[in-house]
């Protein structure tokens, strides 16, 4: 049973930590017995994390640097894990002081009145994590307080400590307070900010208030805000031990992981599944916008935007399928421009003339369907398929087209089962084979082997060269 008051914690000899010394100790022991940090961050395992734990292990505050949608906010969530299960504090303690060093008016005349007998609660991880986003209308009383006008009028002075409401940086004493793209709150809190972090008082309406607080302070921002801009106070900017930079996924395996990971399937009894080689044409398209010229590289393209693309995609073929009446849901090319067209808004481009974002959002999409076909397909023999186009076969598909009625015209498709093979497809059915097919006929008409006739309510035909399709 815990201790319930401040004697038989005493006796239990409980082990009285900063809260840094409390991370250090316990990603020490997780470091010798091997096991895995944080098992849902993708691809920071040689880069990101290795900085995190130096810093965690040097006892300083962090900060993270990197455009968005890199998992920064995620990454500081899971440091909650590296806290103690739970903890004491005393009861009914606004800002959880510790029962052995009670810090705030009301927890020392307690302790001076109640001794031994002090009552002690216990509280959990969650409770110790305070995370806020920064933004221009942030004020100095949602971070660090305000005079309470109620506890005024009850009879106190403006000069009495108990008269304070405290904000959220004290609030969470003894924990990880987390301050999202800290480059957009004011200067002058930033100022408030770093007084109470480095001086340790806190300094309301002329009132000052000295409080030894016990936290880790981790905050993200852009690198552009952070290094060039200036918009974070030199105190603050000081304040900071360990400069942590994220980054995007580095391979399309590791996008693909998170995009497979973090993807909410459309709801309902129809099954959907996306096959691997559409996956990596949405990480390819990714990579293809994030080297783009066209792209603002500043704000970057979030692995959002490929989670967003692969939803949508599955949304889509889940609609085909709804109509046609399929028993299954799989996501073909033709659905890939009004999947990605819905995510466009995630993605900022620098260009000079209006009109131009579809052409560019097309151009990229093109090459990512190209890299594709020619790692999955170079090589392959497409000749019996080209015969068929040569000797007048024209294949008409659209986003509502079903499979079977896709794939009618062709017959026996000349190595249907190698090509599928050569995708990745473990299991043939009719969706797999049309969306392989129709890999198959874009990659050939990106490499001028077919031609292609766009039709005005989005679908498409491929025919053979100089035919009319």
């Amino acid at each position: 049973m815990p201790a319930t008051t401040l004697g038989q914690l005493r006796a239990a000899g409980h082990a009285d930590r900063t809260v840094k010394e409390e991370l250090r100790e316990n990603l020490l022991a997780r470091l010798r017995t091997g096991e895995e940090l944080f098992p849902s961050i993708v691809g920071f395992g040689d880069s990101v994390l290795p900085a995190l734990e130096r810093g965690i292990l040097a006892g300083h505050d962090l900060i993270l640097l990197g455009e968005r949608g890199q998992a920064k906010t995620r990454l500081i969530r899971h440091l909650v894990e590296l806290l103690d299960e739970r903890t004491p504090v005393i009861e009914g303690c606004e800002i959880n002081d510790h029962p052995q060093h009670p810090i705030c008016a009301r927890c020392r005349a307690l302790a001076a009145e109640a001794g031994d007998d002090l009552p002690v609660a216990w509280i959990g991880r969650d409770a110790r994590y305070a995370e806020k986003l920064a933004t221009p209308d942030t004020s100095v009383a949602d971070l660090i307080g305000d005079v309470d006008p109620i506890r005024v009028a009850e009879g106190r002075y403006l000069s009495d400590e108990l008269t304070i409401h405290y904000g959220l940086v004290p609030r969470t004493n003894r924990g990880v307070v987390a301050i999202n793209e800290l480059p957009d709150l004011p200067e002058r809190i930033q100022v408030a900010l770093f007084n109470i972090l480095e001086e340790r008082d806190v300094q309301i309406r002329g009132y000052r208030v000295r409080l030894p607080l016990d936290l880790l302070l981790v905050a993200t921002a852009n690198p552009e805000d952070y290094t060039h801009r200036g918009r974070i106070v030199s105190p603050l900017k000081d304040r900071f031990g360990t400069q942590v930079r994220t980054h995007y996924p580095e391979s399309p395996s590791d996008e693909i992981r998170i995009m497979e990971a973090e993807a909410r399937p459309p709801a309902g009894e129809l099954p959907a599944r996306a096959p691997i080689f559409m996956k990596e044409v949405l990480a390819a398209l990714t990579a293809e916008l994030r080297r783009s010229p066209h792209v603002n590289q500043r704000s970057g393209v979030s692995v959002r935007f490929s989670i967003g693309n692969l939803e949508s995609l599955l949304a889509s073929a889940v609609r085909r399928a709804a109509r046609a009446g399929e028993a299954e849901a799989v996501p073909r090319i033709v659905d890939l421009p009004a999947a990605v067209d819905s995510s466009l808004g995630r993605v900022e481009l620098d260009t000079v003339e209006e009109g131009r974002e579809d052409e560019i959002l097309a151009r990229a999409l093109a090459g990512a369907i190209l890299s594709v076909f020619r790692r999955r397909l170079g090589g392959f023999d497409f000749g019996p398929i080209l015969e068929r186009f040569a000797e007048g076969l024209v294949a008409e598909t659209s986003d509502l087209t079903p499979a079977a009625d896709f794939l009618e015209g062709w017959g026996d498709v000349p190595g249907l089962a190698k090509l599928l093979s050569r995708l990745g497809v473990e299991e043939e059915s009719p969706g797999a084979a049309a969306s392989a097919l129709e890999l198959a006929l874009e990659g050939l008409h990106l490499s001028r082997r077919l031609n292609k006739d766009l039709y005005a309510s989005g679908g498409a035909a491929y025919g053979g060269l100089g035919d009319e399709a």
